[in-house]
């Protein structure tokens, strides 16, 4: 009588036709571990079987690139013999089940991607999203989901001893019932330090190293890979436990065990743990692999080859030596106290061969699991939206009561109680940390420096997915650009509902054909990223929320700020005020926090003169024509005002504002509030050389104003808009979060 029964391929997430296939691979009936290896390598989480195809749209090859999509981390040369290895990964569905232990073991998994290729791990980044705190159903939960991703986050980070430095942090109803958690890492190394996860060479050993394994995290992919449901917190034994004292130790012991010249590939045991790391490395070097779990540090006593192949316990990574060479990496990691047992060889018939008390426990072709897995062209219709396409005729009673309400909203208000729980200053690499127009980090030992930008928007993509994509690579080419840098290459995070739903799977087509376009214009290749697809609760998706990372290389100098530094200074808005359409209001911070509305489009995007604005504040800012520079995001103009107004670390003592006179034709709520892209606000002493080169690049810059202490006041042919001293403003922002914390169902419903 057959043990493996339909409801048992179900509970392990297969279809039926996903089973007939292993058995048309095997030739016969899976044993119950080898069920489970198929049921996490197939599984959304790490086959990518929804998106594959979708994702050879991407442009991934630059000259720059040295290592693009495949391996665990893309590699981008940036001059000097110097390399960067970076990508981002999700932590979602863990993080909703067991904040604190879910971010913090999403933050291990992204640092032992990157030092996994060889890489020093210099700068962490996440992009985190809630449901919204002032929701008298909701809030308190989502405020417990917050400090607890928060607090696993500064945690790993910190006892690791990686600055965190920078990000986003969203409130949105769309995720009450699952919160995104992605994170961002980058290291550093030369180009003759660079590892891959292959087994090559027959006859070479196996090796585990690291923490032993537990049943923590089991079926953790495969959870992944599911939409939530009532059961999804009686999860929690599928959330693995991280000690980021031991990953401490297990990077030094890798980078110490590479420089012996052993290793010939590594790879760590993320996402399905043993199982994936190796068929992934027999599988790229087109070998097998032969192991015997008798021999794999545990620390639970009696468990079985399913449990032991599918556990994600963490601070792991699998070794391929040497023959012959063992002893050398045996003798670091023991200096580093750590396990070092070889539990495999490398064979010639290219299958993964798992033996344990010595009988054969699996016998599956790697590539069967890892390039073999099924991959869908799944339906797609329209994309899933129920916003209308015209809103309200909007007409402000107060504008300035408007700006008070945004700066103490919880999007646009500061971060600080976020990134105040972070080191950012560790390892003193840091030059510009949260706060900035983009992260910067110094390679030390050269001249150069990295800047990063991560950025998502789910309101416009789920208006468009296609051009709120465009959009969100464009902001983060801006915002390095703002900074000084050259954007050189692109990671993402495509977080998406449930794929089989075809108006879904339509929102996940038109976002990368979306980000294919615009990276190929912006020369910003992708070198990997993430897919997190079935991100929904009962039914109720999570809006397209594709969040890109780009990096970029400056020289190392002194930033411009975003703040305006002294009085007197001619503020001037590079690329002009726009021309919205009312339409294009309906997807701002403006329409979500003052009018509680959604409808309408994303701005329209010119890519061309956004380039254009791009190559323009670069130069000022390397030239040092400009004295502050800031990029015109969520809120628009008068946020862009308010945040330049606020003084370096956002100091009401040292803030300088500005009298900005306009003359346009706008209704005042889209002048002000409007987010229109390819504009920076700029101060500079000399504005003859800001206009000269805009000129030069055929780019609108207007003089709208001048710097002055204390006040903050915006007049549209001679009507005053805005009024306010700039530490009523900043006193409003400063503390916005902390406010919402204290109540989160109260607060801010009156300002």
């Amino acid at each position: 009588m057959s043990k493996i029964t339909p409801e048992v391929i179900a509970a392990h997430q297969l279809t039926q036709s996903e089973y007939d296939k292993v058995l048309r691979l095997l030739g016969r009936e899976p044993s119950i571990t080898e069920l489970g290896i198929f049921s996490v390598m197939w599984s959304e989480h790490c086959s990518y079987k929804s998106s594959r195809i979708h994702l050879k749209k991407l442009p991934t090859e630059s000259p720059r690139v040295l290592q693009g999509p495949g391996e665990n981390a893309g590699i981008i040369d940036i001059g000097d013999g110097n390399a960067i290895a970076f990508k981002i990964e999700s932590h979602n569905h863990p993080s909703f089940i067991e904040p604190f232990q879910g971010a913090a073991t999403g933050v291990g998994g992204i640092l032992r991607d990157i030092f996994t290729m060889g890489a020093r791990p210099i700068a962490v980044m996440d992009s985190i999203r809630f449901g919204k705190l002032d929701d008298t159903k909701t809030g308190i939960r989502n405020q417990h989901i917050l400090e607890g991703v928060v607090s696993g986050i500064a945690h790993y980070g910190n006892c690791f001893g990686v600055p965190t430095v920078g990000g986003e942090c969203v409130f949105e109803e769309s995720y009450d019932g699952n919160p995104l958690v992605n994170v961002f890492a980058l290291g550093v190394f030369r180009h003759d330090e660079i590892f891959y996860g292959k087994a090559s060479g027959v006859g070479n050993s196996v090796i585990y190293v690291g923490a032993k394994t537990g049943r923590d995290g089991i079926h953790g992919a495969s959870m992944a890979s599911a939409e939530f449901t009532e059961e999804s917190k009686q999860k929690r034994p599928n959330v693995q436990v991280g000690d980021p004292f031991m990953e401490k130790l297990l990077l030094e012991a890798c980078l110490e065990a590479m420089k012996t010249g052993a290793i010939v590939g590594i790879q760590d045991m993320g996402a399905a743990g043993l199982t994936s790391s190796t068929c992934e490395m027999g599988s790229r070097a087109g070998t097998g692999i032969e192991i015997e779990l008798d021999k794999v540090p545990q620390r639970e006593p009696g468990m079985t080859a399913y449990e032991m192949m599918l556990s994600e316990s963490q601070e792991r990574m699998l070794i391929v030596a040497q023959h012959g060479r063992e002893e050398e990496l045996y003798r670091v990691f023991q200096k580093w106290g750590l396990d070092a047992v070889q539990i495999g060889v490398v064979t010639a018939d290219g299958m993964l061969r798992v033996k344990h008390h010595g009988a054969v426990m699996a016998e599956i072709p790697n590539r069967a699991l890892a390039d073999e897995a099924p991959r869908y062209d799944r339906p797609h219709t329209t994309p899933l939206r129920t916003a209308p396409l015209h809103g309200p005729e909007v007409r402000s009673k107060d504008l300035l009561a408007d700006l008070k309400k945004l700066l103490a909203s919880g999007d646009l208000g500061s971060k600080r109680w976020i990134y105040e729980q972070y080191d950012h200053q560790v390892r003193t690499n840091t030059v510009s940390g949260p706060g900035a127009e983009a992260a910067i980090v110094r390679i030390k030992g050269s001249k150069t420096s990295v800047a990063m930008s991560l950025d998502g928007n789910g309101r416009y993509c789920y208006l468009d997915p296609r051009e709120g994509t465009k959009l969100i690579v464009a902001e983060c080419c801006r915002n390095l650009s703002t900074a000084g840098a050259l954007p050189i290459a692109t990671t993402n995070n495509l977080n998406f509902g449930n794929p089989e739903r075809p108006e879904i799977m339509a929102q996940l087509v038109e976002s990368i054909e979306g980000l294919a376009e615009a990276c190929r214009f912006f020369e910003v290749p992708v070198t990997g990223g993430n897919v997190s697809l079935y991100n929904e609760t009962l039914g109720t998706p999570i809006f397209p929320t594709p969040v890109v990372g780009i990096v970029g290389t400056l020289e190392t100098a002194p930033p411009v700020g975003i703040h305006f530094p002294k009085p007197g200074s001619t503020v001037i808005l590079l690329g002009g005020l726009g021309k919205p359409t009312p339409d294009e209001l309906g997807g701002t911070q403006y329409a979500k926090v003052v009018l509680d509305q959604l409808w309408g489009k994303p701005p329209s995007l010119d890519m061309d003169y956004e380039k254009r604005v791009q190559a323009t504040i670069r130069e000022l800012v390397r030239s040092r024509a400009v004295e502050s520079a800031h990029d015109l995001g969520d809120g628009g103009l008068a946020i862009a005002l308010a945040e330049s107004s606020f003084g370096t670390g956002g100091s009401s003592q040292e803030a300088i504002g500005a009298d900005i006179r306009l003359d346009s034709d706008l209704a005042p709520e889209l002048l002000l509030f409007h987010e229109g892209p390819s504009r920076v606000l700029v101060s500079a002493t000399d504005p003859e050389k800001v206009f000269a080169l805009a000129r030069q690049n055929n780019v609108e810059a207007v003089a709208i104003g001048v710097t002055l202490e204390s006040r903050l006041v915006v007049r549209n042919r001679d009507v005053t808009l805005i009024d306010s001293r700039v530490d009523a403003l900043n006193d409003l922002w400063a503390d916005a979060l902390e406010h919402l914390l204290q109540d989160p169902v109260l607060v801010n419903t009156n300002v």
